[in-house]
Protein backbone atom coordinates (compact mmCIF):
# COMPACT_ATOMS: atom_id res chain seq x y z
CA UNK A 1 0.00 0.00 0.00
CA UNK A 2 1.36 3.76 -0.62
CA UNK A 3 1.99 5.72 2.04
CA UNK A 4 -0.56 8.39 0.95
CA UNK A 5 -3.25 5.96 0.56
CA UNK A 6 -2.48 4.48 4.02
CA UNK A 7 -2.73 7.67 5.14
CA UNK A 8 -6.08 8.92 3.63
CA UNK A 9 -7.37 5.78 4.45
CA UNK A 10 -6.79 6.38 8.11
CA UNK A 11 -8.16 9.84 8.66
CA UNK A 12 -11.37 8.24 6.73
CA UNK A 13 -11.50 5.48 9.73
CA UNK A 14 -10.66 8.62 12.15
CA UNK A 15 -13.53 10.24 11.43
CA UNK A 16 -15.86 7.35 11.41
CA UNK A 17 -14.86 6.69 14.78
CA UNK A 18 -15.21 10.44 16.09
CA UNK A 19 -18.64 10.26 15.00
CA UNK A 20 -19.41 7.21 16.51
CA UNK A 21 -17.97 7.87 19.91
CA UNK A 22 -20.76 10.73 20.47
CA UNK A 23 -23.39 7.36 20.26
CA UNK A 24 -23.42 6.50 23.75
CA UNK A 25 -23.50 9.52 24.89
CA UNK A 26 -26.76 10.81 22.45
CA UNK A 27 -28.13 7.51 23.56
CA UNK A 28 -28.39 8.45 27.31
CA UNK A 29 -31.30 11.40 26.31
CA UNK A 30 -33.64 8.60 25.46
CA UNK A 31 -32.88 6.80 28.74
CA UNK A 32 -36.61 5.25 28.01
CA UNK A 33 -35.60 4.08 24.71
CA UNK A 34 -34.48 0.35 24.57
CA UNK A 35 -31.28 -0.39 23.70
CA UNK A 36 -31.90 -2.80 20.67
CA UNK A 37 -34.47 -0.23 19.26
CA UNK A 38 -31.99 2.28 19.58
CA UNK A 39 -29.31 -0.07 17.45
CA UNK A 40 -32.52 -1.04 14.93
CA UNK A 41 -33.25 2.62 14.61
CA UNK A 42 -29.19 2.92 13.51
CA UNK A 43 -28.19 0.66 11.93
CA UNK A 44 -31.26 -0.17 9.80
CA UNK A 45 -32.24 3.38 8.93
CA UNK A 46 -28.65 4.05 8.26
CA UNK A 47 -28.26 0.93 6.12
CA UNK A 48 -31.14 1.83 4.09
CA UNK A 49 -29.77 4.89 3.46
CA UNK A 50 -26.55 3.96 2.70
CA UNK A 51 -28.04 1.42 0.25
CA UNK A 52 -30.39 3.97 -1.42
CA UNK A 53 -27.47 6.63 -1.91
CA UNK A 54 -25.19 3.38 -3.42
CA UNK A 55 -28.19 1.97 -5.36
CA UNK A 56 -26.32 2.99 -8.73
CA UNK A 57 -23.69 2.21 -7.99
CA UNK A 58 -24.87 -1.28 -6.73
CA UNK A 59 -26.73 -2.37 -9.96
CA UNK A 60 -23.23 -1.89 -12.24
CA UNK A 61 -21.54 -4.27 -9.61
CA UNK A 62 -24.56 -6.59 -9.43
CA UNK A 63 -23.18 -10.14 -11.26
CA UNK A 64 -19.77 -9.71 -8.62
CA UNK A 65 -21.60 -9.19 -5.05
CA UNK A 66 -23.72 -12.07 -6.73
CA UNK A 67 -21.29 -14.04 -6.95
CA UNK A 68 -20.21 -12.78 -3.74
CA UNK A 69 -23.20 -14.29 -2.14
CA UNK A 70 -21.56 -16.39 0.54
CA UNK A 71 -19.67 -12.80 1.83
CA UNK A 72 -22.70 -10.59 1.72
CA UNK A 73 -24.90 -13.12 3.80
CA UNK A 74 -22.23 -13.31 6.50
CA UNK A 75 -21.56 -9.75 6.22
CA UNK A 76 -25.13 -8.75 6.41
CA UNK A 77 -25.69 -10.97 9.31
CA UNK A 78 -22.64 -9.02 11.31
CA UNK A 79 -24.24 -6.27 10.72
CA UNK A 80 -27.80 -6.99 12.17
CA UNK A 81 -26.38 -8.57 15.21
CA UNK A 82 -23.24 -5.84 15.75
CA UNK A 83 -25.88 -2.59 16.91
CA UNK A 84 -28.61 -4.54 19.26
CA UNK A 85 -25.26 -6.37 21.42
CA UNK A 86 -23.27 -2.73 21.07
CA UNK A 87 -25.71 -0.70 22.48
CA UNK A 88 -27.51 -3.55 25.46
CA UNK A 89 -23.24 -3.55 25.83
CA UNK A 90 -23.64 0.09 26.66
CA UNK A 91 -26.59 -0.14 28.44
CA UNK A 92 -25.37 -2.40 31.17
CA UNK A 93 -21.96 -1.27 31.58
CA UNK A 94 -22.06 1.72 30.99
CA UNK A 95 -21.30 4.17 27.84
CA UNK A 96 -16.90 4.46 28.31
CA UNK A 97 -17.05 0.58 29.73
CA UNK A 98 -19.37 -0.96 26.91
CA UNK A 99 -17.74 0.68 24.07
CA UNK A 100 -14.10 0.19 24.84
CA UNK A 101 -15.25 -3.88 25.05
CA UNK A 102 -17.20 -3.96 22.27
CA UNK A 103 -14.21 -1.87 19.76
CA UNK A 104 -11.19 -2.42 22.07
CA UNK A 105 -11.33 -6.49 21.33
CA UNK A 106 -12.29 -5.87 18.04
CA UNK A 107 -8.59 -5.28 16.53
CA UNK A 108 -7.50 -8.83 18.52
CA UNK A 109 -10.21 -10.53 16.48
CA UNK A 110 -9.60 -9.24 13.43
CA UNK A 111 -5.90 -9.77 13.03
CA UNK A 112 -6.91 -13.54 13.99
CA UNK A 113 -8.93 -13.53 11.14
CA UNK A 114 -6.80 -12.38 8.77
CA UNK A 115 -3.71 -14.20 10.06
CA UNK A 116 -6.11 -17.37 10.16
CA UNK A 117 -8.00 -16.95 6.97
CA UNK A 118 -5.77 -15.20 4.76
CA UNK A 119 -2.20 -16.37 6.08
CA UNK A 120 -1.11 -12.65 7.18
CA UNK A 121 1.97 -12.10 8.47
CA UNK A 122 1.09 -8.59 11.03
CA UNK A 123 4.22 -6.12 10.41
CA UNK A 124 5.98 -5.34 13.49
CA UNK A 125 4.58 -1.59 13.31
CA UNK A 126 0.92 -2.90 13.29
CA UNK A 127 2.44 -5.00 16.43
CA UNK A 128 3.56 -2.07 18.34
CA UNK A 129 0.25 0.10 17.72
CA UNK A 130 -2.04 -2.32 18.84
CA UNK A 131 -0.01 -2.94 21.86
CA UNK A 132 -0.03 0.47 23.05
CA UNK A 133 -3.64 0.95 21.55
CA UNK A 134 -4.76 -2.29 23.37
CA UNK A 135 -3.02 -1.13 26.97
CA UNK A 136 -4.98 1.99 26.85
CA UNK A 137 -7.97 0.07 26.25
CA UNK A 138 -7.50 -1.97 29.12
CA UNK A 139 -6.61 1.24 31.26
CA UNK A 140 -10.04 2.62 30.77
CA UNK A 141 -11.48 -0.52 31.78
CA UNK A 142 -9.94 0.36 35.27
CA UNK A 143 -11.55 3.45 35.35
CA UNK A 144 -14.33 4.15 37.51
CA UNK A 145 -17.12 6.41 36.70
CA UNK A 146 -20.24 7.30 38.52
CA UNK A 147 -22.25 5.61 36.17
CA UNK A 148 -20.17 2.46 36.37
CA UNK A 149 -20.70 2.60 40.56
CA UNK A 150 -23.95 2.43 39.70
CA UNK A 151 -23.40 -0.64 38.15
CA UNK A 152 -21.39 -2.21 40.45
CA UNK A 153 -24.78 -2.40 42.67
CA UNK A 154 -26.49 -4.10 39.99
CA UNK A 155 -26.62 -7.84 39.92
CA UNK A 156 -23.74 -10.26 38.98
CA UNK A 157 -25.46 -11.79 36.23
CA UNK A 158 -26.59 -8.52 34.23
CA UNK A 159 -23.16 -7.20 34.90
CA UNK A 160 -21.72 -10.74 33.13
CA UNK A 161 -23.92 -10.60 30.33
CA UNK A 162 -22.88 -6.71 29.39
CA UNK A 163 -19.35 -7.81 29.12
CA UNK A 164 -20.76 -11.18 26.96
CA UNK A 165 -22.73 -8.49 24.50
CA UNK A 166 -19.64 -6.20 24.53
CA UNK A 167 -17.59 -8.85 22.98
CA UNK A 168 -19.99 -10.78 20.41
CA UNK A 169 -19.96 -6.77 19.13
CA UNK A 170 -16.46 -6.71 19.02
CA UNK A 171 -16.48 -9.90 16.96
CA UNK A 172 -19.50 -9.01 14.64
CA UNK A 173 -17.35 -5.41 14.23
CA UNK A 174 -14.18 -7.30 13.45
CA UNK A 175 -16.02 -9.96 10.81
CA UNK A 176 -18.24 -7.28 8.61
CA UNK A 177 -15.06 -4.97 8.28
CA UNK A 178 -13.15 -8.09 7.30
CA UNK A 179 -15.91 -8.56 5.07
CA UNK A 180 -16.32 -5.63 3.27
CA UNK A 181 -12.61 -5.07 2.69
CA UNK A 182 -12.50 -8.51 1.09
CA UNK A 183 -15.54 -7.34 -0.81
CA UNK A 184 -13.58 -4.35 -2.62
CA UNK A 185 -9.82 -6.49 -2.99
CA UNK A 186 -12.47 -8.41 -5.01
CA UNK A 187 -12.92 -5.68 -7.39
CA UNK A 188 -16.47 -3.76 -6.16
CA UNK A 189 -16.49 -0.65 -5.20
CA UNK A 190 -15.91 0.94 -1.59
CA UNK A 191 -19.90 2.88 -1.42
CA UNK A 192 -21.47 -0.69 -3.09
CA UNK A 193 -19.84 -2.87 -1.25
CA UNK A 194 -20.92 -1.26 1.84
CA UNK A 195 -24.04 0.16 0.82
CA UNK A 196 -25.18 -3.92 -0.32
CA UNK A 197 -23.95 -5.12 3.50
CA UNK A 198 -25.79 -2.30 5.29
CA UNK A 199 -29.12 -2.51 2.85
CA UNK A 200 -29.13 -6.08 3.56
CA UNK A 201 -27.91 -5.55 7.64
CA UNK A 202 -30.86 -2.83 7.53
CA UNK A 203 -33.50 -4.79 6.33
CA UNK A 204 -32.47 -7.37 8.85
CA UNK A 205 -33.20 -4.55 11.62
CA UNK A 206 -35.90 -2.97 10.44
CA UNK A 207 -38.63 -5.92 11.75
CA UNK A 208 -37.04 -5.54 15.06
CA UNK A 209 -37.03 -1.97 14.97
CA UNK A 210 -40.90 -2.35 14.65
CA UNK A 211 -41.63 -4.37 17.32
CA UNK A 212 -39.16 -2.05 19.99
CA UNK A 213 -39.24 1.13 18.48
CA UNK A 214 -42.93 2.50 19.41
CA UNK A 215 -41.18 4.64 22.55
CA UNK A 216 -38.99 6.72 20.08
CA UNK A 217 -42.23 8.31 19.33
CA UNK A 218 -43.05 9.29 23.08
CA UNK A 219 -41.54 12.73 22.58
CA UNK A 220 -40.03 14.63 20.16
CA UNK A 221 -35.96 14.24 21.89
CA UNK A 222 -36.33 10.80 21.79
CA UNK A 223 -37.41 11.20 17.90
CA UNK A 224 -34.30 13.72 17.33
CA UNK A 225 -31.65 11.10 19.16
CA UNK A 226 -33.23 7.79 16.94
CA UNK A 227 -32.88 10.46 13.42
CA UNK A 228 -29.22 11.46 14.86
CA UNK A 229 -28.32 8.18 15.53
CA UNK A 230 -29.47 6.69 11.79
CA UNK A 231 -27.88 9.28 9.94
CA UNK A 232 -25.05 11.37 11.35
CA UNK A 233 -22.51 8.22 13.08
CA UNK A 234 -24.21 5.75 11.11
CA UNK A 235 -24.78 7.08 7.48
CA UNK A 236 -22.47 9.26 7.09
CA UNK A 237 -19.53 7.81 9.69
CA UNK A 238 -19.82 4.21 7.90
CA UNK A 239 -19.47 6.54 4.68
CA UNK A 240 -16.15 7.09 5.90
CA UNK A 241 -15.24 3.91 7.05
CA UNK A 242 -15.82 2.68 3.68
CA UNK A 243 -13.21 4.77 1.86
CA UNK A 244 -11.16 3.70 4.73
CA UNK A 245 -11.62 0.09 4.17
CA UNK A 246 -10.47 0.42 0.80
CA UNK A 247 -7.64 2.37 1.18
CA UNK A 248 -5.89 -0.27 4.15
CA UNK A 249 -6.54 -3.76 5.67
CA UNK A 250 -8.99 -4.54 7.86
CA UNK A 251 -7.11 -5.35 11.09
CA UNK A 252 -5.51 -1.52 10.35
CA UNK A 253 -9.20 0.05 10.77
CA UNK A 254 -9.95 -1.83 13.40
CA UNK A 255 -7.16 -1.15 15.79
CA UNK A 256 -7.54 2.66 14.33
CA UNK A 257 -11.08 2.50 15.49
CA UNK A 258 -9.51 2.26 19.28
CA UNK A 259 -10.17 5.83 18.97
CA UNK A 260 -13.74 5.58 19.36
CA UNK A 261 -13.94 4.53 22.85
CA UNK A 262 -11.11 7.25 23.91
CA UNK A 263 -14.18 10.03 22.19
CA UNK A 264 -16.46 7.98 24.08
CA UNK A 265 -14.61 8.42 27.08
CA UNK A 266 -14.34 12.19 26.64
CA UNK A 267 -18.25 12.89 25.55
CA UNK A 268 -19.15 10.70 29.01
CA UNK A 269 -17.01 13.35 30.86
CA UNK A 270 -17.74 16.65 29.60
CA UNK A 271 -21.87 15.76 28.12
CA UNK A 272 -22.93 13.22 30.63
CA UNK A 273 -21.08 13.79 33.61
CA UNK A 274 -19.18 10.75 34.43
CA UNK A 275 -15.97 11.14 36.66
CA UNK A 276 -12.82 9.41 35.17
CA UNK A 277 -10.08 8.97 37.26
CA UNK A 278 -6.21 9.37 36.03
CA UNK A 279 -5.66 6.02 34.97
CA UNK A 280 -8.26 6.65 32.14
CA UNK A 281 -6.46 9.82 31.30
CA UNK A 282 -3.76 7.28 30.57
CA UNK A 283 -5.48 4.82 29.16
CA UNK A 284 -6.58 8.01 26.36
CA UNK A 285 -2.70 8.73 26.07
CA UNK A 286 -1.52 5.52 25.13
CA UNK A 287 -4.53 5.48 22.47
CA UNK A 288 -3.55 8.71 21.07
CA UNK A 289 0.24 6.98 20.79
CA UNK A 290 -1.43 3.60 18.71
CA UNK A 291 -3.01 6.32 16.37
CA UNK A 292 0.70 8.44 16.14
CA UNK A 293 2.16 5.40 15.22
CA UNK A 294 -0.13 3.89 12.70
CA UNK A 295 -0.94 6.45 10.96
CA UNK A 296 1.97 9.10 10.80
CA UNK A 297 3.54 7.97 7.01
CA UNK A 298 6.99 8.98 8.19
CA UNK A 299 6.90 6.82 11.42
CA UNK A 300 9.27 3.40 10.45
CA UNK A 301 11.37 1.30 11.79
CA UNK A 302 14.08 3.25 9.91
CA UNK A 303 13.47 6.67 11.17
CA UNK A 304 15.51 6.73 14.28
CA UNK A 305 18.43 4.54 12.06
CA UNK A 306 18.24 8.04 9.68
CA UNK A 307 18.24 10.45 12.40
CA UNK A 308 21.33 8.84 13.91
CA UNK A 309 23.11 8.82 10.57
CA UNK A 310 22.08 12.71 9.82
CA UNK A 311 23.51 13.46 13.25
CA UNK A 312 26.56 11.28 12.61
CA UNK A 313 27.23 13.47 9.33
CA UNK A 314 26.79 17.08 10.92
Amino acid sequence: MKRNEVFCGSMGVLAASFLWGTTGTAATFAPDVNPIAIGAAAMGIGGIMQFLSARGLISIYRNVLVQQWRLLLIGSVAIGVYPLTFYTSMKLAGVAVGTVISIGLAPLISALLESIIDRKKLSMKWKMGALIGILGVVLLCLTKSGQQSNEIQMMYYKKTFGVLTGVLAAFTYALFSYVAHKLMKRGVASRAAMGSLFGLGGAILLPVLLFTGKSFLNSWLNLAVGMYMATIPMFIGYLFFGYGLSKINASMATTLSLFEPAVATLFAVIIVGEQISLTAWYGIGLIIACLFILTVPVLDLNLLTRIRKAIIAE
